[in-house]
């Protein structure tokens, strides 16, 4: 196989080096490389870090004794369950949003990942309409924009990087199912 030889000016004398455009390219790749894996890991991190930080606002309104007064459905999971499964959403939400993000960046994705950011907005509102406001009947409309939101942005992941929507499903669940949980307490306490 013959290589083309490109003239690349030495960086430390006036003579010039013939280079073919493969061994060119492989230098290049070698820096590229490793800026990809730290850009990878701190977009990784920023994007864990943005879901996590919609959970906290959220986690600012506490249940307290408002919510321990509500007649409960017999299936209304114990309170010890929701710290956890959330902070396993987050996560996941955090690594789907960066497998899009690096799949295209923001210009490419960009409604993908503007509904991902809309619905953490929505997802936090609830918290205060639920626990703040104590308002369960405004929180259940909510959560049912919330709901379609995030299947909008399922969809939109999906069509970026598929693994990157799939990794929201388990969210889609348990939102549906907090849908059916939060309706239930609305009803048994009107």
């Amino acid at each position: 196989m013959q290589h083309t030889v490109l003239p690349v000016t030495a960086l430390a004398g006036q003579g010039r080096r013939q280079v073919s455009p493969a061994a060119e390219a492989q230098l290049l790749d070698i820096g590229k490389g490793e800026w990809s894996i730290k850009n990878d890991v701190i977009g990784l991190i920023l994007w864990i870090l943005v879901a996590l930080a919609a959970g906290w606002v959220g986690s600012q309104f506490i249940p307290g004794a408002w919510y321990e007064s509500l007649s409960k459905p017999p299936w209304n999971p114990p309170s010890s369950v929701f710290a956890p499964v959330w902070t396993f959403l987050y996560l996941l939400m955090g690594v789907a949003a960066w497998l899009v993000w690096r799949e295209a960046g923001f210009s490419g994705a960009r409604v993908a990942l503007s509904l991902f950011i809309v619905q953490l907005m929505l997802n936090s509102l609830w918290s205060y309409l639920f626990f703040g406001l104590q308002n369960p009947m405004f929180a259940f409309f909510e959560i049912i924009v919330l709901w379609c939101l995030i299947l909008g942005t399922i969809v939109g992941f999906w069509k970026v990087r598929p693994v990157a929507g799939a990794l929201l499903i388990p969210y889609l669940c348990w939102v549906g199912f907090a849908s059916a949980l939060n309706y239930q307490l609305w009803r048994l306490n009107l």
